[in-house]
Protein backbone atom coordinates (compact mmCIF):
# COMPACT_ATOMS: atom_id res chain seq x y z
CA UNK A 1 0.00 0.00 0.00
CA UNK A 2 1.47 3.58 -0.57
CA UNK A 3 2.28 5.17 2.68
CA UNK A 4 -0.14 8.56 1.56
CA UNK A 5 -2.58 5.88 1.11
CA UNK A 6 -1.79 4.42 5.03
CA UNK A 7 -1.70 7.49 6.51
CA UNK A 8 -5.74 8.98 5.39
CA UNK A 9 -7.27 5.32 6.11
CA UNK A 10 -5.29 5.19 9.76
CA UNK A 11 -7.32 7.56 11.08
CA UNK A 12 -10.56 5.14 11.10
CA UNK A 13 -8.87 1.89 11.86
CA UNK A 14 -7.58 3.92 15.53
CA UNK A 15 -11.14 3.61 17.15
CA UNK A 16 -10.75 0.02 16.77
CA UNK A 17 -7.21 -0.40 17.66
CA UNK A 18 -7.91 1.50 20.68
CA UNK A 19 -10.70 -0.58 21.90
CA UNK A 20 -8.76 -3.56 21.03
CA UNK A 21 -5.28 -2.55 23.13
CA UNK A 22 -7.57 -1.13 26.09
CA UNK A 23 -8.82 -4.98 26.29
CA UNK A 24 -5.43 -6.24 26.29
CA UNK A 25 -4.22 -4.24 28.65
CA UNK A 26 -5.90 -2.70 31.96
CA UNK A 27 -3.67 0.30 32.01
CA UNK A 28 -4.98 3.18 29.74
CA UNK A 29 -1.20 4.88 28.70
CA UNK A 30 0.06 0.98 28.16
CA UNK A 31 -3.13 0.99 25.10
CA UNK A 32 -2.67 4.05 24.02
CA UNK A 33 1.50 3.14 23.94
CA UNK A 34 0.20 0.16 21.93
CA UNK A 35 -1.83 2.02 19.44
CA UNK A 36 0.99 4.33 18.70
CA UNK A 37 3.54 1.87 18.46
CA UNK A 38 0.75 -0.02 16.09
CA UNK A 39 0.81 3.31 13.62
CA UNK A 40 4.65 3.50 13.42
CA UNK A 41 5.04 0.29 12.76
CA UNK A 42 2.67 0.05 10.12
CA UNK A 43 3.43 3.40 8.48
CA UNK A 44 7.39 1.77 8.76
CA UNK A 45 5.79 -1.72 6.63
CA UNK A 46 3.74 0.09 4.25
CA UNK A 47 5.45 -1.45 1.86
CA UNK A 48 4.48 -4.82 2.42
CA UNK A 49 0.85 -4.56 2.73
CA UNK A 50 -0.54 -6.48 -0.30
CA UNK A 51 -4.12 -6.94 0.66
CA UNK A 52 -3.88 -10.65 1.14
CA UNK A 53 -6.02 -10.02 4.16
CA UNK A 54 -8.25 -6.53 5.25
CA UNK A 55 -6.44 -3.52 6.17
CA UNK A 56 -8.15 -3.67 9.50
CA UNK A 57 -6.99 -7.27 10.17
CA UNK A 58 -3.55 -6.45 9.40
CA UNK A 59 -2.94 -3.77 11.59
CA UNK A 60 -4.45 -5.82 14.64
CA UNK A 61 -2.11 -8.15 13.53
CA UNK A 62 0.44 -5.83 14.30
CA UNK A 63 -1.04 -4.68 17.60
CA UNK A 64 -1.31 -8.46 18.66
CA UNK A 65 2.32 -9.25 18.38
CA UNK A 66 3.41 -6.22 19.78
CA UNK A 67 1.19 -6.75 22.76
CA UNK A 68 2.64 -10.58 22.38
CA UNK A 69 6.00 -8.99 22.66
CA UNK A 70 5.38 -6.46 25.51
CA UNK A 71 3.64 -9.36 27.70
CA UNK A 72 6.66 -11.85 27.00
CA UNK A 73 9.07 -9.12 28.46
CA UNK A 74 6.88 -8.97 31.61
CA UNK A 75 6.06 -12.48 31.82
CA UNK A 76 3.09 -11.94 32.84
CA UNK A 77 1.55 -15.70 33.25
CA UNK A 78 3.80 -19.02 32.49
CA UNK A 79 2.74 -21.08 29.58
CA UNK A 80 1.97 -24.18 32.09
CA UNK A 81 -0.59 -21.38 34.01
CA UNK A 82 -2.69 -20.49 30.72
CA UNK A 83 -2.46 -24.41 29.85
CA UNK A 84 -4.02 -24.85 33.70
CA UNK A 85 -6.79 -22.20 33.90
CA UNK A 86 -7.97 -23.02 30.38
CA UNK A 87 -8.37 -26.77 30.89
CA UNK A 88 -9.97 -25.50 34.48
CA UNK A 89 -12.60 -24.04 33.10
CA UNK A 90 -13.48 -26.18 30.30
CA UNK A 91 -13.56 -28.96 33.24
CA UNK A 92 -16.13 -26.87 35.01
CA UNK A 93 -18.50 -26.62 32.33
CA UNK A 94 -18.17 -30.46 31.34
CA UNK A 95 -19.49 -30.97 35.04
CA UNK A 96 -23.79 -30.82 34.46
CA UNK A 97 -23.94 -29.59 38.57
CA UNK A 98 -21.76 -26.57 36.82
CA UNK A 99 -24.15 -23.21 36.47
CA UNK A 100 -24.10 -19.08 37.37
CA UNK A 101 -26.39 -17.13 38.11
CA UNK A 102 -27.00 -15.29 34.81
CA UNK A 103 -28.91 -12.23 36.48
CA UNK A 104 -25.46 -11.32 38.09
CA UNK A 105 -23.49 -12.45 35.07
CA UNK A 106 -25.66 -9.85 32.73
CA UNK A 107 -25.50 -7.49 34.89
CA UNK A 108 -21.45 -7.44 35.92
CA UNK A 109 -20.95 -7.42 31.88
CA UNK A 110 -23.19 -4.36 31.27
CA UNK A 111 -20.89 -2.12 33.86
CA UNK A 112 -17.97 -1.58 31.79
CA UNK A 113 -15.51 -1.33 34.35
CA UNK A 114 -16.62 -4.66 35.44
CA UNK A 115 -16.43 -6.48 32.23
CA UNK A 116 -13.00 -5.09 31.99
CA UNK A 117 -12.09 -6.65 35.19
CA UNK A 118 -12.94 -10.06 34.49
CA UNK A 119 -11.33 -9.77 30.80
CA UNK A 120 -8.19 -9.08 32.73
CA UNK A 121 -8.54 -12.41 34.32
CA UNK A 122 -8.50 -14.59 31.06
CA UNK A 123 -5.13 -15.69 29.80
CA UNK A 124 -3.66 -13.13 26.77
CA UNK A 125 -4.02 -15.50 24.06
CA UNK A 126 -8.13 -16.28 25.03
CA UNK A 127 -8.68 -12.48 25.95
CA UNK A 128 -7.50 -11.54 22.62
CA UNK A 129 -9.50 -13.98 20.71
CA UNK A 130 -12.56 -13.18 22.19
CA UNK A 131 -12.07 -9.39 22.09
CA UNK A 132 -11.66 -9.68 18.28
CA UNK A 133 -14.08 -11.49 18.11
CA UNK A 134 -17.15 -10.49 20.05
CA UNK A 135 -15.94 -6.69 20.71
CA UNK A 136 -14.23 -5.90 16.92
CA UNK A 137 -16.34 -8.51 15.21
CA UNK A 138 -14.00 -10.47 13.39
CA UNK A 139 -14.42 -13.49 11.76
CA UNK A 140 -12.69 -17.03 13.40
CA UNK A 141 -10.37 -17.26 10.78
CA UNK A 142 -8.87 -13.59 10.91
CA UNK A 143 -9.04 -14.55 14.43
CA UNK A 144 -6.38 -17.36 13.37
CA UNK A 145 -4.48 -15.15 10.78
CA UNK A 146 -4.50 -12.35 13.70
CA UNK A 147 -2.79 -14.89 16.21
CA UNK A 148 -0.80 -16.98 13.35
CA UNK A 149 -2.62 -20.04 14.55
CA UNK A 150 -4.94 -23.18 13.06
CA UNK A 151 -9.07 -22.16 12.83
CA UNK A 152 -9.69 -25.22 14.66
CA UNK A 153 -7.32 -23.51 16.98
CA UNK A 154 -8.88 -19.83 17.12
CA UNK A 155 -12.19 -21.86 17.51
CA UNK A 156 -10.71 -22.88 20.73
CA UNK A 157 -9.39 -20.35 22.03
CA UNK A 158 -12.54 -18.57 21.47
CA UNK A 159 -14.76 -21.31 23.31
CA UNK A 160 -12.42 -21.34 26.23
CA UNK A 161 -12.81 -17.24 26.60
CA UNK A 162 -15.99 -17.21 26.82
CA UNK A 163 -16.64 -19.77 29.12
CA UNK A 164 -13.97 -18.50 31.12
CA UNK A 165 -15.38 -15.22 30.63
CA UNK A 166 -18.48 -15.79 32.23
CA UNK A 167 -17.10 -18.13 35.07
CA UNK A 168 -15.02 -14.95 36.36
CA UNK A 169 -18.42 -12.91 36.01
CA UNK A 170 -19.80 -14.91 38.48
CA UNK A 171 -17.06 -15.52 40.06
CA UNK A 172 -16.53 -10.77 40.65
CA UNK A 173 -19.58 -10.85 42.47
CA UNK A 174 -17.94 -12.72 45.10
CA UNK A 175 -15.18 -10.53 44.74
CA UNK A 176 -16.94 -7.36 45.11
CA UNK A 177 -18.96 -8.32 48.31
CA UNK A 178 -15.65 -8.73 49.81
CA UNK A 179 -14.96 -5.04 49.01
CA UNK A 180 -18.30 -3.94 49.82
CA UNK A 181 -17.71 -0.34 50.98
CA UNK A 182 -14.18 -0.31 50.27
CA UNK A 183 -13.18 2.69 47.31
CA UNK A 184 -11.18 2.00 44.52
CA UNK A 185 -10.92 -0.95 43.15
CA UNK A 186 -7.90 -3.11 43.51
CA UNK A 187 -5.60 -2.60 40.12
CA UNK A 188 -6.67 1.54 40.80
CA UNK A 189 -5.11 1.20 44.08
CA UNK A 190 -2.16 -1.09 42.65
CA UNK A 191 -1.03 1.52 40.30
CA UNK A 192 -1.28 4.06 42.38
CA UNK A 193 0.43 2.17 45.15
CA UNK A 194 4.22 3.23 43.91
CA UNK A 195 3.70 6.75 43.95
CA UNK A 196 1.71 6.76 47.09
CA UNK A 197 5.27 5.24 48.50
CA UNK A 198 6.92 8.13 47.23
CA UNK A 199 4.89 10.53 48.66
CA UNK A 200 4.32 11.57 45.55
CA UNK A 201 0.19 11.46 44.52
CA UNK A 202 -2.43 14.55 45.19
CA UNK A 203 -3.55 14.28 49.11
CA UNK A 204 -7.15 13.67 47.90
CA UNK A 205 -5.80 10.30 45.73
CA UNK A 206 -3.61 9.30 48.77
CA UNK A 207 -6.60 9.46 51.18
CA UNK A 208 -8.41 7.14 49.18
CA UNK A 209 -5.45 4.96 48.76
CA UNK A 210 -5.20 4.91 52.49
CA UNK A 211 -8.62 4.34 53.08
CA UNK A 212 -8.98 1.37 50.53
CA UNK A 213 -5.59 -0.50 51.70
CA UNK A 214 -8.07 -0.20 55.32
CA UNK A 215 -10.42 -2.17 53.84
CA UNK A 216 -9.47 -4.51 51.13
CA UNK A 217 -8.04 -7.98 51.81
CA UNK A 218 -5.74 -8.98 49.42
CA UNK A 219 -3.68 -5.47 49.43
CA UNK A 220 -2.14 -4.38 52.35
CA UNK A 221 0.16 -8.02 52.27
CA UNK A 222 1.24 -6.42 48.61
CA UNK A 223 1.87 -2.78 50.07
CA UNK A 224 4.02 -4.32 52.59
CA UNK A 225 6.06 -6.45 50.61
CA UNK A 226 6.44 -3.42 48.33
CA UNK A 227 7.44 -1.27 51.37
CA UNK A 228 9.77 -4.28 52.60
CA UNK A 229 11.63 -4.71 48.92
CA UNK A 230 12.09 -0.98 48.65
CA UNK A 231 13.39 -0.76 52.11
CA UNK A 232 15.80 -3.58 52.03
CA UNK A 233 17.29 -1.53 48.73
CA UNK A 234 17.83 1.08 50.25
CA UNK A 235 19.81 -0.19 53.22
CA UNK A 236 21.82 -1.80 50.40
CA UNK A 237 23.02 1.31 49.19
CA UNK A 238 24.11 2.09 52.37
CA UNK A 239 26.04 -0.76 52.68
CA UNK A 240 29.77 0.04 53.30
CA UNK A 241 30.67 -2.97 51.53
CA UNK A 242 29.04 -1.64 48.33
CA UNK A 243 31.31 1.78 48.21
CA UNK A 244 33.55 2.00 45.42
CA UNK A 245 37.09 2.21 46.79
CA UNK A 246 39.09 5.45 46.15
CA UNK A 247 41.49 3.96 43.48
CA UNK A 248 38.77 2.23 41.50
CA UNK A 249 36.88 5.21 41.92
CA UNK A 250 39.63 7.56 40.37
CA UNK A 251 40.22 4.71 37.34
CA UNK A 252 36.52 4.75 36.87
CA UNK A 253 36.32 8.56 36.73
CA UNK A 254 39.47 8.99 34.41
CA UNK A 255 39.04 9.04 30.39
CA UNK A 256 40.33 5.94 28.65
CA UNK A 257 43.13 6.28 26.19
Amino acid sequence: MDLDDLAATLPRELPGLLRYARGLTRDPADAEDLVQDTVARALERAGSFRGDASLTTWLHRILHNLAVDRLRRLREVPTEEVAELSELAERQWRADTYTVDVATVAARAEDRDELREALAHLPFDQRSAVLLHDMEGLTSAEVARIQRISLAAAKQRLRRGRMMLVSELARGAERRHDLEGVPMRCWEARRHVSDYLDGELEPAVARTVEQHLQGCPTCPPLYAALVATTDALRLTGRDPDTVVPPDIAQRLSSPTD
